[in-house]
């Protein structure tokens, strides 16, 4: 019988070696109470010279809502892949011909979709399913850490434009 070689570092680095223009980033998990986030893509990484700007993944507990939030310099492009959400947008850009218009949105297993929300509009995901909610964003805008593109308004339903 032989041994099997060592594959990873005590630390999890990956040993072996890859194919020419082959490489692997390991992904990293935020956690909250809310849920968690995973960033997925960055082209600041220089992993890549393929033009994709941002991605990110992102899960929601069963009953957490997330937001509300509005970017001023990106959209987003949320493609919900597994659990149920109830996505809920409010027009708040002055001048638009839409000013003022609240919309809801259902997506889950069945109903999988991408979602563009334009910049300047006002939005919250909530988890109305029994799982975790599971969605991935590909921004126009790479993520600042530094200053993020995010401005929020408490989810109180006394402030905010809609109660869950």
């Amino acid at each position: 019988m032989e041994q099997a070689p060592q594959t990873v570092t005590p630390e999890g680095e990956l040993l072996l070696e890859l194919a020419d223009g082959v490489r692997v980033r390991p992904a990293r998990t935020h956690t909250d109470d809310r849920g968690t986030l995973c960033e997925m893509y960055s082209p600041a990484w220089g992993f890549s010279e393929e033009p994709l700007v941002y991605a990110y993944q992102i899960t929601v507990r069963p009953g957490v809502v997330k937001g509300w939030v509005q970017h001023r310099l990106q959209d987003d492009r949320l493609f919900f892949s597994t659990g149920t959400a109830k996505v809920v947008l409010y027009d708040i850009r002055e001048g638009s011909p839409t000013e003022g218009r609240r919309n809801e949105l259902y997506f889950d297993e069945h109903n999988r979709g991408l979602l563009r929300i334009p910049r300047g509009v006002l939005h919250a995901v909530g988890n109305v399913g029994a799982g975790n909610l599971t969605m991935v964003n590909f921004p126009t805008v790479p993520y600042d850490h530094a200053n993020p593109d995010k401005y929020r308004l408490p989810l109180d339903p006394d402030a905010g434009p809609y109660r869950f």
